[in-house]
């Protein structure tokens, strides 16, 4: 198969720990063409969504991980598969990309995840069509409803809703002296959406990482486990990664979700859950493929590749 990436710049990815680099290798050791776009290189003309694109040797050398080999303009029509791997931030030209891989998919192309099923799942706001499994969450713009809800819960987590890897995310508290600035700072005096959510002690247990790949749970979940004196577990910030196996409530969680998400279209899905709570629901860029895979021997990239082989031969 010919499959191509959309990715950020290639020297910027890490390729000891980057899940997209660990994808092309297990594609590209079963014989499969790697190729890699350029979210700016896409274009539409005349009916046609193409993209200039390198085709990539890719090796397991972390420090020289891959080697241009051919250059040239190809419709996304020509890969058996694109996926759309750039991380946010989820700006208006990540929308507009999306816009114009609809219009490849119109004309015949397999894109995952489904850009459509990307623009109408924002990470943090998609967790509100599942408020069985969420903690006590709000989602507002005007300061005084977000004071009322620190007041009311005693201690809270703040995060924008377009963050990544741990960004702008606070813990408050209703006696915290800072906690006026920073709701002024992440709403921009009320301009702007935030969201907040009961503080779950659990977090010292780890923010659970849980993949789902073509509506199937990994084995696995990676707990990201904050430093002292963080709140946050995520790796960006600082959190060590723990491979667990899947069970009880973290499987059931998964197993509810995973065949929704699916049917939506969306091939790579990473749930975040604290405890016993969902948090986040991650579509564009989902990582913990190589920790699971250190720690466990289970192969999370080999997986990915099985469905993407299974989608594209029609079975």
């Amino acid at each position: 198969m010919k499959l191509a990436f959309i990715l950020d710049p290639l020297h910027s990815l890490k390729a000891c720990k980057d899940s997209s680099v660990a994808m092309m290798r297990s594609a590209a050791q079963r014989g499969h063409e790697v190729w890699v776009i350029q979210r700016a290189a896409l274009t539409w003309r005349d009916g046609c969504v193409s993209a200039r694109a390198q085709r990539l040797e890719v090796g397991a050398d972390d420090t020289a991980w891959f080697a241009v080999v051919k250059e040239t303009v190809l419709p996304l029509t020509a890969y058996a598969a694109v996926l759309m791997r750039q991380d946010p931030p989820f700006d208006f030209e990540y929308i507009a990309a999306t816009w114009l891989l609809d219009r490849a998919e119109t004309e015949g192309a397999r894109i995952w995840n489904k850009p459509r099923a990307i623009r109408d799942h924002s990470e943090k706001v998609a967790i509100t069509e599942f408020p069985q499994f969420t903690p006590t969450t709000l989602i507002a713009r005007d300061p005084a409803d977000i004071h009322a809800f620190i007041d009311e819960l005693g201690d809270v987590i703040l995060k924008p809703l377009d963050g990544m890897g741990g960004s702008g995310v606070f813990r408050v508290t209703r006696d915290d002296p800072n906690r006026n600035v920073i709701v002024e700072t992440l709403t921009n005096f009320g301009a702007r959406s935030i969201m907040a959510q009961r503080y779950l002690p659990a977090i010292a247990q780890g923010d659970k990482r849980i993949l789902l790949i073509a509506g199937e749970p990994v084995p696995y979940c990676l707990a990201r486990i904050p430093k002292p004196g963080e709140s946050r577990g995520n790796l960006a910030a600082g959190g060590k990664g723990v491979a667990r196996p899947l069970l009880g409530r973290d499987r059931d969680i998964a197993e509810s979700l995973a065949p929704t998400l699916w049917a939506r279209g969306l091939l790579i899905v990473g749930l975040d859950v604290i405890g016993d709570c969902l948090t986040e629901i991650n579509v564009t860029s989902p990582t913990c493929f190589v920790e699971i895979a250190q720690q466990t021997k289970f192969d999370v990239a080999a997986m990915l590749v099985d469905a993407l082989e299974r989608e594209c031969s029609g079975s």
